[in-house]
């Protein structure tokens, strides 16, 4: 069984006195579901802060980008064996924003995702399309396509997880139905399996794309939706708390 993962990724926002919601998370661990997993993702800033206060919780810390390469002249840039270094358990890459902003390729993301795994952190790889994208009918072909250039050949169901955010959902309080989210995680899935087999099998599919409170119980109980990559609402405990709340009994 795929153990549900609900991961928060801050984005550029959080400062010192952020480690409040950190805090109001770590607290509520007695009150969540022991086959539930955890992930917070805050800006670099953060980590190692983050990272000490969490040390021995069910919450991982992790980081929202790093650089391909372990070290070098790459002025503000971050190695993936410095997330690990800071005590960072996991890292986002190819983020829609980061591919939109920062001209991120398949080819770059790809390259992320194996450095994450060289420093031995999962790598939380994101896919999606745009409105415009959705609105030609290329979801699937593009997913499919970022699914194959963007995973490495080493990725496995305990160094990998896979996001889909559909990019025109994200931010906008806009949500796709259930059937829309069903059908890609579906082809998500038989793309894995078709590439890794029983690993894909096993490798978790987040579903990312305004995830809150109110919609959580219906997103997360579609079939291959195996949690959410949370971008807003992880960003206030209660909200957080609210959408693991969400997640089926059975896991």
């Amino acid at each position: 069984m795929r153990r549900p993962l609900i991961a928060g990724n801050w984005k550029m926002n959080g400062l010192a006195a952020s480690v409040a919601e950190l805090d109001a998370l770590l607290a509520a661990q007695p009150t969540i579901a022991s086959h539930i997993d955890m992930a917070l993702c805050p800006p670099f800033t953060l980590v190692t802060a983050f990272a000490a206060r969490a040390a021995g919780s069910r919450v991982m810390i992790g980081g929202q980008d790093c650089h391909a390469r372990a070290s070098g002249a790459h002025t503000g840039d971050t190695a993936a064996e410095m997330l690990a270094d800071a005590g960072a358990g996991c890292v986002i890459v190819g983020h829609s924003e980061r591919r939109a902003d920062h001209g991120e390729t398949d080819v770059m993301v790809r390259a992320k995702a194996e450095a994450a795994h060289r420093a031995g952190l999962v790598a939380i790889v994101c896919v999606g399309e745009t409105e415009a994208q959705r609105d030609a009918g290329q979801t699937l072909a593009l997913v499919s396509s970022q699914i194959g250039g963007s995973l490495p050949d080493g990725a496995t169901a305990a160094n990998t997880v896979v996001a889909y955010e559909p990019v025109w959902a994200i931010g906008t309080g806009r949500t796709p139905t259930t059937a829309e989210v069903g059908e890609v995680h579906a082809a998500i899935r038989a793309d894995l399996v078709a590439r890794f087999g029983v690993e894909g099998e096993g490798m978790r599919i987040l579903y990312g794309g305004s995830v809150k409170p109110s919609n959580a119980v219906e997103l997360l109980a579609v079939t291959d939706v195996d949690g959410a990559l949370v971008g807003g609402a992880s960003l206030k405990a209660s909200d957080f708390l609210g959408i693991i709340a969400g997640v089926p009994a059975n896991g």
